[in-house]
């Protein structure tokens, strides 16, 4: 038999009734594949194969599989669009982590200021001590030139396994929120750290959205740099809790991390619920550092007493006046206050006495 001239090949291919396998065709071609918009000869282009292989992918579907989806499901994202989308995610995340690596606040009130860092609240524990909690946040409210600082766990907030400690309170988890919104929404804050107990709400934290507006919020840290309307500058770095622990100084972790790295004038920290004091000084520019440790309200605790921890908290609210007309070398900069209506008290004649 001859060779076949170019008419009978192309009349040959036309008519070619076979089939390939299901997995030789591409997933996006059965989006198109009743599309009357797409020709053959685009869809060769398309998927860039000849128009033969195109009428052996229609007739294998339509003898193999036997029905196809009259409208295909849309795709939830192209991996162009997630690409570019993880990139903008990224970039805010950058801009909100260096917008926290130290936060600048004004000052709105000359002469000085005094902050009130509350020690761990635990508001809906039973061994706490909210009558003291809400004398000291009164204080703060009506104290003129006097703002609050929280080193975190404002209560207890059980959650996961831990939720079984909700049956040894008498605080249920609902009235819980009710004492932490009513002792949240009491004090003027400056800043408030989120504590290990604050931060087991995850997402949707409750706190950020009663706390409002100027209040700095965040879990773990808050550095801030204060400035006042003479130009002075003053940074406060809280930190629920400082790494590092000594036998010998409750406020190890704050004090190294003052003489290691943090070149603050006020670091706080609380978490152990014990409390400590220690000023140091860099010699090379003569910073002075108050490294302290708040205490915690929750004075009466099953976990310290079975673990047989000793008492050793000495203070739950000091207060540290700012006196900006002071350089950062000069001990009067900053004065430490560990009883809060002594420290109020201070501050309302400091102020008077500038103004007199």
């Amino acid at each position: 038999m001859g060779d076949l001239s170019k008419d009978d090949i192309r009349t040959k291919n036309k008519y070619d009734t076979s089939k390939v396998h299901l997995k030789a065709i591409p997933k996006e071609f059965y989006d198109v594949y009743m599309n009357k918009e797409y020709t053959p000869s685009m869809l060769s282009e398309l998927f860039g194969v000849g128009k033969r292989t195109i009428r052996k992918w229609k007739l294998t579907i339509r003898e193999e599989v036997g029905f196809q989806k009259e409208v295909a499901m849309p795709k939830e994202i192209d991996v162009e669009d997630l690409v570019e989308e993880r990139v903008k995610k990224f970039d805010r995340k950058t801009r909100k982590k260096n917008y926290e690596k130290l936060v600048s606040i004004n000052v709105l009130q000359d002469g000085p200021i005094g902050i009130a860092h509350f020690g761990d609240p635990h508001v809906d524990d039973d061994g706490t001590n909210i009558g003291m909690l809400l004398q000291h946040a009164k204080l703060v409210k009506e104290t003129k030139g006097l703002f609050g600082g929280n080193v975190g766990d404002v209560q207890n907030n059980w959650v996961g396994r831990l939720g079984r400690l909700y049956g040894e309170q008498s605080t249920s988890a609902k009235e819980s929120w009710k004492l932490t919104e009513h002792f949240i929404t009491m004090v003027p804050w400056l800043y408030l750290c989120g504590g290990n107990h604050d931060a087991w709400s995850g997402q949707g934290d409750p706190l950020e959205y009663m706390v409002g507006q100027p209040t700095v919020y965040a879990n773990h840290q808050v550095r801030l740099n204060l400035k006042f309307p003479n130009g002075k500058q003053v940074r406060v770095n809280c930190r629920h809790n400082f790494k590092g622990h000594s036998m010998y100084n409750t406020a190890h972790g704050i004090t190294k991390a003052a003489m290691m790295g943090w070149r603050d004038h006020i670091l706080t920290a609380g978490h152990t619920h014990v409390s400590g004091y220690q000023v140091v000084k860099d010699p090379m520019n003569g910073l002075i550092s108050h490294a302290i440790r708040c205490g915690s309200y929750k004075t009466f605790d099953g976990y310290a007493e079975a673990l047989g921890l000793a008492d050793q908290c000495i203070f739950v609210c000091p207060v540290t006046i700012i006196d900006p007309k002071y350089d950062d070398a000069d001990p009067r900069l900053v004065t430490t206050v560990f009883d809060p209506f002594e420290g109020a008290e201070y501050l309302t004649w400091k102020r008077s006495k500038k103004s007199a």
